[in-house]
């Protein structure tokens, strides 16, 4: 396994990070079990979740089960650089008019509180806003987050699904204030999804941010289910399988001249981008695992990533030279 510095961050994580949301959904206890230690095994050092994992009712209970791995010892938790995300809903009463969606300093120390309960453990390597809340200022968030650094609850802190100006306002809003700010951001970034191209990963590489690839596989577009006679699709993806159906058939001819699967093609082309610190592989068995694994057996040369360009086109680059001249 191969380790990357988290943005401007001295800390190190594999280059690979496992997702764990279909932990306690698709996959139950035992298994989510089985896959963590085989991640630990093969070296995966960097976990990702959220505290909605679990999702409505049962949002907290992913974070749950890591929390239960994490006690049966043997160095887990000691090992394992975790990440969790605050905004959403955790259908708690105690929160009031505070449970809707956002960000507060009221609601980061109250869900933070409830994270390290839920996963057994004293604080948290990165701390990630799962979405931007505009209703909210800099200097309340900074001021949030600080405290729970002083305190020694969190280490750092990221963002997620932030546009590149929501990630200079911050930087800048850090930097005013004498702080580190944000050291990654979690964005959804694949073959079929490239506009991040544009803002946020220049923005991210300018700024100090690693960028955490989220659906690096496009809900399962890229990872060749189209070829399955019932597509492998789930409810409500048959237009937009449509709508890219012959660049999946390109890139299925490419994947065979290459002689790898469509799903570890996708992922070797993230991995080959230097603005990426770690896809997230969100696996619902030690099967799917240990098949994404194959992954660092795959070397893109440049001609498949120029034919991957071809079937995939970008943006052009970034902004604004990619549409103004």
């Amino acid at each position: 396994m191969e380790f990357t510095y988290l943005g401007q961050s001295g800390l190190r994580v594999s280059r690979l990070c496992l997702g764990t949301m279909n932990f306690g959904v698709d996959t139950d206890e035992r298994e989510a079990f089985r896959i963590m230690d085989a991640a630990r095994d093969a070296g995966i050092n960097f976990f990702d979740t959220a505290n909605i994992y679990g999702w409505a009712e049962n949002s907290g209970r992913t974070e749950e089960i890591i929390g239960k791995w994490f006690a049966k010892g043997g160095g887990r938790r000691e090992s394992t650089v975790l990440a969790t995300k605050v905004y959403g809903d955790m259908h708690d009463s105690h929160d009031g008019p505070n449970r809707e969606r956002g960000l507060s300093a009221y609601k980061i120390r109250r869900h933070l509180e409830g994270s390290l309960k839920r996963l057994q453990t004293d604080h948290i390597e990165l701390y990630q806003m799962h979405h931007v809340d505009r209703n909210v200022n800099w200097s309340e968030l900074w001021g949030a987050f600080q405290q729970a650094q002083l305190q020694g609850k969190i280490g750092y802190v990221g963002s997620s699904n932030f546009a590149g100006w929501d990630i200079a306002v911050a930087q800048g809003e850090a930097k005013a204030r004498g702080q580190l700010g944000l050291v990654s951001e979690q964005h959804k970034y694949n073959l079929l999804c490239r506009l991040p191209e544009l803002e946020v990963l220049p923005a991210s590489k300018a700024l100090g941010l690693g960028v955490i690839p989220w659906s690096p596989l496009d809900g399962g577009l890229l990872s060749g289910n189209h070829r399955r006679k019932d597509g492998g699709r789930r409810s409500g993806d048959e237009k937009r399988l449509e709508k890219h159906r012959a660049q999946l058939d390109e890139y299925a001819k490419l994947c065979d001249e290459l002689g790898h699967a469509e799903d570890l093609v996708s992922l070797a082309w993230l991995l080959a981008n230097p603005a990426v610190t770690a896809p997230i592989i969100g696996v619902r068995t030690l099967e799917q695992f240990e098949r994404s694994l194959k992954v660092l057996e795959v070397e893109l040369d440049e001609a498949a990533m120029k034919r991957l360009d071809e079937i995939f086109p970008g943006p052009g680059g970034d902004a604004p030279k990619a549409y103004a001249w």
